[in-house]
C-alpha cells in the first residue's frame, strides 16, 4: 500500500475525491472524474482519476465490475468496506481541522450586500 492510501495519513485530494464520488454507489471511470472535478472544483484529468482508481483498487479500497451483457465491457468501480471506512476516516479529520478554523475565526467574512 502506497502513503496515499493508509488510513494514518492523510489523504491526497485526488484519492479522496474519488473515494467522495464513489460514495452513493458504483460509477464507470467517467463519471468517476466528473463527479470528482464537480465536487473539487479541479480539473482532473483521466491519468489523475484511473491512477487513483488503479491504486485504490490494489489497496483493496476499491472494487471492480463489469455488468453481464455488457458489450462495451465498461468496468464500474465501487468502494469497498475498507475504502468507505477510510473515506469517513478522512472525512473526521477534515472536520476536526474546519472546527478549528472555525474556533481560530479564520473564516472568510461574508461579502456584505452580496
Amino acid at each position: 500500500m502506497t502513503d496515499e492510501t493508509t488510513r494514518d495519513q492523510p489523504l491526497t485530494p485526488a484519492v479522496f475525491h474519488v473515494l467522495l464520488a464513489l460514495a452513493d454507489g458504483p460509477l464507470h471511470g467517467y463519471a468517476v472524474m466528473k463527479r470528482a472535478e464537480e465536487h473539487s472544483g479541479l480539473a482532473m484529468g483521466p491519468g489523475t482519476i484511473y491512477g487513483s482508481l488503479q491504486r485504490l483498487e490494489e489497496a483493496g479500497w476499491v472494487d471492480v465490475s463489469t455488468a453481464e451483457g455488457d458489450a462495451r465491457r465498461t468496468r464500474r468501480f465501487g468502494l469497498t468496506g475498507e475504502g468507505r471506512a477510510a473515506l469517513r476516516a478522512e472525512a473526521g479529520r477534515l472536520s476536526r481541522l474546519a472546527r478549528l478554523v472555525e474556533e481560530k475565526d479564520l473564516l472568510p467574512n461574508p461579502v456584505a450586500g452580496g
